[in-house]
């Protein structure tokens, strides 16, 4: 049954033209039975041939609607001066109507009302009820448009409900287009946000294999226990960095993060107190200290705490020269978590730190700055009174809902 109503949905003109020959059929006989035996002036056939038009009108109104229309007026004009009684097949006036309403350019709907309402008053004129007074006619002249008014009142709701639907179809199908760029830029950030991530623990970890290497050769001779100890950091750095490009790169592959025990987590702010052990043992000496009460805080919030303090430190090794010490503090505010990270270096110019190194490769002071603003924080950075560098920066904590 569906089969047969997707069918005829495909092929509506089989359909009209199914509907004309009936109609033509009950035109046919009943033009028979009321002019056959007195057929003076060839009424039969003419009434057949405006039946033969008029269903043909039916048959293609939905093909040719503003053409159909145009043809039905010329029948009924024609139907008048050849004198050819209101027939069945007029019924054809009423679907025009209706189909014109429906799915036509605006002035075709409206003469197609104008032309119905008044064809009803034309025949009425044309040929008045027999035994019926003035206002008996114009009662009926009013009656008979009546179907007409419905029929094109009708067929314009159906062109308004049609209307509506292709605007909520076409609406849907711009949300969609919309969806799918959001989508796209969402994916484009998280890449960016990757690349962020991928160059910090590059940076990082490449500079603390560096010193240690080079540690490493400088005391390979006279101590082989300190040179051993050094090559023992340098192979758990790489694992460390190994794991985290392997996690990063894999999300750039796929798009998604994947469970895997190769992948670790994102760094937070626990995870400081193990960057700063591994950065004195890589030479360089770190003042920790913690203030306030420490208590969970947004995920983002923690990772970009972590990647600042990871930045600033690579940056002092890469820039603080000889003999250079660096102080780290985290402090716990009601509303928010402080960072300071200070050097006593000789220091590189501002617009080093800035680039990111002294080659201009990096994000630097640029990417931390981008990721504060990220979590809706505040960075102040620049040269120390004294000599050296400072990196302070305020990160909101939002409350948990």
């Amino acid at each position: 049954m569906q089969r047969l109503y997707d069918f005829l949905r495909r092929h509506p003109t089989w359909v009209d033209s199914f509907w004309a020959v009936v109609l033509f059929g009950l035109s046919g006989v009943s033009v028979m039975n009321v002019n056959g035996a007195h057929d003076h002036h060839g009424t039969v056939a003419a009434g057949m041939a405006v039946s033969a038009v008029l269903c043909v009108v039916v048959a293609l109104r939905r093909r040719f609607p503003e053409a159909m229309l145009l043809l039905a007026i010329a029948t009924g004009l024609l139907q008048l001066v050849l004198d050819v009684e209101t027939l069945l097949a007029d019924f054809a006036m009423l679907v025009i109507t209706y189909t014109v309403a429906t799915m036509s350019a605006r002035w075709a709907s409206r003469l197609a009302l104008g032309v119905s309402l008044g064809a009803a008053t034309l025949a009425q004129i044309r040929w008045p009820a027999q035994h019926s007074s003035f206002l008996g006619q114009v009662a009926i002249a009013a009656f008979q448009t009546v179907p007409f008014a419905l029929a094109w009142v009708l067929g314009d709701s159906v062109r308004t409900r049609r209307a509506y639907f292709a605007q909520l179809e076409e609406r849907a199908a711009r949300l969609e287009k919309e969806r799918e760029a959001q989508a796209k830029v969402a994916v484009a950030a998280e890449r960016a946000r990757i690349a962020r991530e991928l160059h910090d623990v590059v940076a990082h970890n490449v500079s603390v294999m560096v010193v240690q290497a080079d540690g490493a050769a400088y005391v390979l001779d006279a101590a082989p226990d300190q040179a051993k100890t050094a090559l023992e950091t340098i192979s758990s750095t790489g694992r460390q960095a190994l794991a985290e490009m392997r996690r990063l790169l894999g999300v750039l592959r796929t798009g998604e993060h994947q469970e895997s025990g190769e992948y670790v987590p994102q760094p937070d702010v626990e995870q400081i107190d193990e960057l700063v052990e591994k950065c004195r043992s890589s030479g360089l000496p770190v003042d920790f200290k913690v203030e306030g009460t420490p208590r969970p805080l947004p995920s983002g919030v923690e990772l970009t705490a972590y990647r600042i303090v990871q930045e600033a430190l690579t940056n002092t090794r890469k820039h603080g020269g000889p003999n250079t010490g660096a102080s780290v503090r985290l402090v716990y505010f009601d509303d928010g978590l402080g960072l300071l990270v200070e050097d006593d270096g000789q220091g590189a110019p501002h617009e080093l730190y800035e680039e990111g190194g002294a080659d201009g490769q990096g994000h630097g002071l640029i990417g931390m700055r981008e990721r504060v603003g990220m979590v809706g924080g505040t960075l102040d950075a620049g040269p120390r009174p004294g000599g050296g560098f400072r990196i302070s920066a305020l990160l909101p904590l939002k409350p948990a809902h």
